[in-house]
Order: structure tokens, then sequence, then C-alpha cells
């Protein structure tokens, strides 16, 4: 609900504020006074058109500032956004400014933010209806919402299991559709890796076989030189049988301890290296026997030789193709363990195709189910919702308009059912149903609309809605029926009518009027709340043009007295 708004530099308007307050308001004045502006302002604050040229000449911007008292989601939304509220957490303030120069800037919650958040946040605060963008309403989206929220609760449950059921549908079927056009590609990746597992098959690699491969083969290409070395080691460590002297280390390190061992009980440091050649002697002839089986077991084998190379080579061609960043066997191996699983779900695909195709189809029955059910349901809602406007419209001086809500078939199902709603009219009878905005003038569409929300009221969540000239073309009876609905609408929502009848203003609950000063401004005095005798005075201007006519102020009385009985509540 709008607290109030505060409009600066914006037309006739100099600097001014409105008090707002809950169910009907009326805002009235001279022609020319700037009431329209106000509408004007409300419509830029929820994101309307910024025209430079609506910005006073002597002013440097316009400036329009609104304070709301805002439901709780309202709040949410504005708080993830960065916004901020009053302590409460209740109330938000939106501002929105425009050059001269056609510049424009809008504010929620004290952070600035795109034009485009204002106009999100509006779907949920306010309906602008004014003269000059009726044609923005009920767009065909908004309509079948509406038309929805007045069926009731039977169809929100239809339409939440049929969103449940449309959802999961699309998911399956995209999931189903990827599947199978990726089919010729999966059947091309599962041959090659089939091909590929098989060739590593046929090799068996050992894991560490390519590293003990490579060890064996540089031991059997080299083998006469290992075995001479391993021989001239050994002579020279053990001596050589066959020769009948030399000097070899172990009879070298023999004598040494000998030596050493005559004379250690003299010296203990003696004795100590006297242990340490012994225990070299004993290492060295150990070395000379290892040697001598090392050469005895050296076996130079050409066929086994061939064979290693032959196996390496098999071994190098997987790294190479399967090896990864690895390099090696290992890297083949778990390359064949990635591949396996791989192949697996791959050759599972069909089943999972099957089983896809199989939910997808119940689906789709279920889906086409709902929607059939939806359909019927929207379409007695129309015919009901159109009934019920369409008398509304024989009230406000339309006797001859026919309104109808046309449930229109989709290609295929959507995300709201498999239907759309347009929202037609025929002028007389005879006329074509045209879409709204076709099918009435701007008057006419005005009370058109008016009939439309007060059958939508308690429907429609908008909390607050806004009115320029509602009445225009209208008079006499026809005039009271309008403010009588007005004032119905106000039961349930925040109504502000901007109006040049005066009995349309005598059923508001509270009553505005717009002045301008004697330099043509309107300032911040020029925008007044009236008291019972304020009321009467204006109405006798609007209706006579005399605020102190006697006969004017009596009809301006009896007026508001029926008003009053109108809105009294029932007992």
């Amino acid at each position: 609900m709008l607290e109030e708004v505060r409009i600066t530099g914006l037309g006739v308007i100099d600097d001014a504020a409105l008090e707002l307050s809950a169910g009907f308001t009326a805002l009235t004045g001279e022609t020319g006074a700037g009431k329209t502006m106000v509408v004007t302002a409300l419509g830029l604050l929820f994101g309307g058109r910024a025209d430079p040229a609506r910005v006073r000449p002597d002013a440097a911007r316009a400036f329009v500032e609104g304070r709301l008292l805002v439901s709780a989601e309202v709040a949410r939304d504005v708080e993830e956004s960065g916004g901020d509220l009053d302590e409460d957490g209740t109330v938000l303030v939106l501002s929105r400014s425009v050059s001269a120069e056609g510049r424009s800037r809008a504010f929620a919650g004290g952070r600035s933010v795109p034009v485009s958040l204002l106009q999100v946040l509006a779907d949920d605060l306010v309906a602008v209806h004014g003269q000059a963008d009726q044609q923005q309403l009920l767009k065909p989206g908004r309509q079948r919402d509406a038309l929805d929220r007045f069926a009731g609760p039977e169809l929100a449950l239809v339409l939440s299991d049929y969103r449940r059921a449309f959802t999961r549908h699309r998911a399956i079927r995209d999931e189903l559709d990827a599947l199978r056009l990726a089919e010729r590609d999966r059947a091309a990746e599962a041959e090659a890796l089939r091909l590929g597992l098989a060739e590593v098959e046929a090799v068996a690699p050992v894991a560490g076989e390519d590293a003990a491969l490579r060890e064996e083969e540089e031991r059997l290409a080299n083998a006469d030189a290992l075995h001479a070395a391993a021989a001239t080691a050994h002579e020279a460590l053990l001596g050589d049988p066959a020769s009948a002297g030399g000097a070899d280390a172990v009879t070298l390190l023999g004598a040494a301890a000998r030596a050493l061992d005559a004379v250690r009980g003299h010296d203990p440091a003696l004795a100590a290296l006297a242990d340490r050649v012994s225990e070299a002697s004993y290492l060295v002839s150990d070395t000379a026997a290892e040697l001598a089986s090392y050469a005895d077991a050296l076996d130079s084998d050409p066929a086994r030789l061939a064979a290693v190379a032959e196996r390496r080579a098999a071994l190098g061609r997987l790294v190479r193709a399967f090896g990864g960043a690895a390099g090696d066997v290992a890297g083949v191996l778990d390359w064949a363990k990635q591949a396996a699983s791989r192949l697996a779900d791959l050759e599972g695909a069909d089943d999972k195709i099957a089983e896809l195709a199989a939910e997808a189809d119940a689906l789709a029955a279920q889906v086409e189910s709902l929607a059939g059910r939806l359909t019927e349901l929207r379409s007695a809602a129309a015919a009901r919702f159109g009934s019920e406007v369409t008398a509304e419209l024989t009230a406000l001086a339309m006797p001859h308009a026919s309104l109808s809500a046309v449930v229109v078939p989709l290609g295929e199902p959507g995300p709201f059912g498999a239907d759309d709603v347009e929202i037609r009219l025929a002028a007389h009878p005879g006329a074509p149903r045209l879409p709204l905005h076709k099918g009435a003038s701007g008057g006419e569409l005005s009370r058109v609309m008016l009939a439309i929300e007060v059958v939508f009221a308690g429907a429609d969540p908008v909390p607050t809605f806004v009115f320029d000239e509602v009445d225009a073309g209208v008079g006499g009876r026809a005039a009271v029926e309008v403010g009588r609905r007005l004032a119905r609408l106000a039961r349930s929502a925040q109504v502000i009518a901007v109006t040049h009848l005066p009995q349309v203003a005598a059923f508001a609950d509270n009553h505005l009027v717009v002045q301008k000063s004697d330099d043509g401004l309107v300032t911040a005095s020029g925008v007044l709340r009236l008291d019972q005798h304020g009321r009467v005075k204006e109405l006798s201007r609007m209706l006579a043009g005399l605020e102190d006519s006697t006969s004017a102020q009596a009809h301006a009385e009896e007026l508001l007295a029926l008003a009053a009985r109108e809105r009294a509540p029932v007992q």
C-alpha cells in the first residue's frame, strides 16, 4: 500500500506531497491543476517511460519518491537485491529521477537499481490505469494468471500437478533427445574403446613390467662386457686359481691382518685398526665369491634378448596409445580400467533410452490429461468471468458492450497448460470481438478496466489500483455506479482515482484536492486532505461550479450520505 508520494519538478507540480490511506482515495481539482501529473508520477515511480518534456522548465530534474507498506515476500526480494527497508522491515522507499536531458535514475531501498527492477516490483505492488498507458495492461500472460486465480483452488491444484508433470517431462525429453542425438557418437566411441581394450588384453601388460624389461634388456645386450668385468674384479680380489703367484686383495689383506694381530695387545688404537682390516678381508672375500656366482649365472642369450626387445616394443605401442600423461604401463592399466567403466555405461545407454522413453510416454499422457482438465476449468471460469464483467459494464453506461475471456489453444502444451487466455470486447451487438485494447476507446477502456478489476478483486493480489479519469464520458446514474464499484474494489485493495465527477468522489473514504497557487504552480500547500465540510464545498464546486451554492451544497450532502450508506458494512 502506498503511504506517501512526494513529487518535485514534474509538470505544474513544483513540490508537493500526497499522504495516502487505505480504502478509496479520490483526487480532484480544477482542470489543469495537475491531477493527472500525480498519475504520471506514479507511472514513473513504477518504471514507466521517462519523458524529459514532463520536467518543469525551471527545474533541473523531476523527482518522485514513494513510501510503500509491502508484504514479507516483496521485502525479501528487495533485501536479496541489496536494498534496505525500515527497522520494522515493512516500509520500502522507491524513487525515480528524470533530468531535463532525459537521463533517468532509479532507487529501491536506498540502493541504485535498474529501472526494470521497478517494473518487476510494480507487477506485485500496483496497477496504474491511466489514459496514456492502458494498452500496456492485461497482457496475455497476466490475463491467464488472473483468470486462473479467479477460477479458484481447484484449478490451482490441477495447475500445480500439471507444472510438476510438465517440468519432469521436459527434463526427461531433453535427456532422451540428447541420448538419441549422440547415439552415433556413442557407437563410435564404444567401438574405439573395444578395440583399445582388445589391444591391451592381447598384450596383457603387468604393472612394473616395463621397468623390469628395460633392466633385463640392458643386461642381456651387455652380457659379454659384464662377464669380463666380473671375472677381472674376481681375479683382482681373490686371485686366479690357475696362477702360481700374484698379489690379490684377499692375500694382501690377510698379510696385513696377521702383522697387526701380532702386536695388537700393545695399543688399543692399533687393535681397533686390526679389527677393521680383518672385517675388510671378510668383506672382500664375500664380494669375490658373489662376483664368481654372478659371472657363472650371467647368460648371453640372443633369443631371450630378441624376445625382451619385442615385448618392450609391444608395451611401447600401448604406452604411446593409452599411457596418457604418465607415459608408462601404469598409465595404460589406468586407461583400461576407466575405458571398461565407460564402455559399460555406453553399452547400458540403450537400456537407459528405453527406460526414459517409457517414462516420457507416461508423463506425456499425464501432461495431456492435466492440460485438458486445465482447459475445462479455464473455459468454465472464462464463461463466468465474461458474464460478470458484462453485467458490470451494463451498470457503467456500456449496456451494449459484451466482454469475454477466450481460451486460446496453443500449438503444444507449455509451462501453464495447452492454452492461453485473451480478454476480448465487442463494443456493441454485431461488432467483432477484439483484443481489449483494440475494442474500446480510451474512456471506455477505463470503465472496462474498472469492471474487470472489480470482478477480479480478491483474485488478483495487486494491493494498489490507480485510475485516471475512469469516469470519462459518463454521468448521472452511471457515474454513481462508477463510484459504487470503486468503493467495492477498495474493500480488498487500496484505490486511488483521479475524477471530475462528484458522484464518484462522494464514494471515497479519503478526499484530496489539488490546487494551483497564484503563479500557476502546485506547491506543498496545494494538496489538501478535506474534512467533511471541505468535501461538501469541493463537491459543490464540482456540481455547480459554485462552492457556496446552497442547492449545490444540499446536493453534495445528499451524495455523501448516499455513499456513506453504500460503504457501511452489512450487519
